[in-house]
């Protein structure tokens, strides 16, 4: 089973999309949109279908690292996965193919071709349960909103287990590819301060958590 976690704020009918693009593609897997409580939009999003409604606050990283955890006491969760409210499932199947490569031939992490970032990052991501439980989060603890696909990319490469799936789409409908406008969302977790402070954020987490961290992941997965 895999769950794949969208938070969003301020665009329900970008989530419609979304689901829409969801059931062109026959999607099984499950989406869990997460919302703030204090989003203006919340009776638009829980009109479109089952949104979990979030008190967590503090941008991207910390409610997703909080459904995360919901996501976790689930029974038979073998993946957890992101994707924002701009990613746009293209090619049938794509739920199916990431899990298999992010579980076989062992825990990992998995993700597409978002048409714009390719294989160089993962925009939109499918990381296995153990990795995910055996770190306790999906971004490390502080930061916000930018670098977390960084992250996620350095965690398969140090694994040896990052597994890019070329034939599987999930495009990214991101105004730095050209293909949505600026809207107040994008500008504010785009702002330079949170460019800089995401990215001190990481450094911080690199250089004094990540080597014990990523001991503690490889002997988890190794059990």
């Amino acid at each position: 089973m895999l769950v794949m976690i969208c938070p969003s704020r301020g665009r329900p009918g970008a989530v419609a999309e979304l689901r829409r693009a969801w059931e062109d593609t026959g999607a099984t897997a499950d989406l869990l949109v997460v919302v703030d409580h204090d989003d203006p939009e919340l009776r638009a999003y829980a009109m479109g279908g089952p949104v979990l409604v979030s008190r967590t606050g503090g941008g991207l990283g910390p409610v997703l690292n909080a459904a995360a955890e919901h996501v976790l006491g689930v029974p038979g969760v073998e993946a957890v996965g992101f994707l924002g409210d701009d990613h746009r499932p293209r090619t049938a199947g794509w739920d199916k193919a990431l899990l298999e490569a992010a579980t076989s031939p062992g825990p990992g992490v998995a993700y597409g071709d978002d048409l714009h970032q390719g294989e160089k990052l993962p925009t939109a991501v499918v990381i296995a349960a153990p990795v995910v439980a055996a770190l306790g989060y999906m971004v490390p603890p502080g930061m916000v909103h930018l670098y977390v696909d960084d992250f996620w990319r350095l965690l398969g490469e140090s694994l040896g287990a990052l597994r890019y799936c070329p034939a599987v789409v999930l495009e990214h409908l991101h105004p730095h590819a050209g293909k949505a406008a600026w809207d107040e969302g994008y500008l504010r977790v785009n702002d330079a301060a949170v460019w800089a402070a995401d990215r001190a954020r990481l450094d911080a987490y690199l250089a004094g958590f990540w080597p014990g961290e990523l001991e503690r992941v490889r002997a988890a997965v190794a059990a």
